[in-house]
């Protein structure tokens, strides 16, 4: 594990895997799990390695072994990504996973070795009354205290049993204090439009989803390709929203060697 000590005082702990210096790609997980509870992602970091990329997954902030200096926002979480991503002082793929997305859509713009983009079935388009108004009651809930009432409406729509084990989990219900960056990404990128958030954005976005996905993903990733100036819609082997580690590593090693190439 290695920790980055960020300029606003943030300490973002992450693991550096492959060689220094390669290409790298850097994992922005979605609202959700700690490095140490997310083996597919680190088994997808591992398997690049051996491929030549390099992989930086780190703890979001404010979850696991990342701490925060201040109030956790969208804004502090995006930083901490841009100053992340300079410690490869190489070419970076940013990889977004669910509400992750978002985020990635957000920070990409601002990363300047980014040569690509990737996104893991972005939740885009997808809340019945829109992710502004969904957020709107989220944010409430979670300014009036009333952090379970918080959690039921960020997880709407979801499976059931997703929430039951998010009951069984010691940082029940104050976890929803860390998705508060996924919540401002999700509603800030419905407003703008996935084309004017890509619009400064000229490396290529492959937006994936699991060859066994969820209604209207399939959709938002071609809308999200069609908006983009060098999109790309694929399925990868997949299924509950999470990705076949050996076939997420072949195919983000081949979006590095493609970016890079001559």
């Amino acid at each position: 594990m290695t920790i980055l000590a960020t300029t606003r005082g943030d300490r973002i702990a992450y693991d550096d895997l492959g060689p220094a210096g390669a290409p790298s790609v850097v994992f922005i997980s979605g609202a959700g799990p700690a490095r140490a509870e997310d083996p597919i992602t680190l088994d997808t970091a591992e398997k690049l390695a051996p491929l030549g990329v390099r992989s930086l997954f780190a703890d979001r902030l404010g979850r696991g072994e990342s701490t925060s200096a201040g109030e956790i926002g969208l804004g502090a979480q995006l930083d901490a990504i841009v100053e992340l991503a300079a410690t490869a002082r190489a070419g970076v793929i940013l990889v977004g996973h669910s509400s992750g997305c978002a985020i990635a859509m957000l920070a990409a713009h601002r990363v300047p070795d980014l040569v690509g983009l990737v996104l893991w079935e972005a939740p885009l388009g997808l809340f019945p009354e829109g992710a502004p108004a969904w957020w709107s009651g989220v944010s409430t809930a979670i300014a009036q205290g009333a952090l379970e009432t918080a959690v039921e409406r960020y997880m709407v729509g979801m499976p059931p049993e997703w929430l039951e084990e998010l009951k069984a989990s010691p940082a029940y219900p104050e976890i929803v204090l860390g998705w508060v960056p996924d919540g401002e990404a999700l509603a800030l990128v419905e407003q703008r439009g996935s084309r004017a958030t890509l619009a400064e954005v000229s490396a290529p976005v492959l937006a994936l989803t699991g060859s066994e996905t969820f209604p209207g993903m399939r959709e938002t990733a071609a809308e999200i390709a069609d908006s983009a100036a060098q999109g790309s819609a694929e399925q990868l082997l997949g299924s509950g929203h999470s990705w076949d580690p050996d076939a997420m590593a072949e195919r983000l090693a081949r979006a590095v060697h493609e970016a890079l190439r001559p």
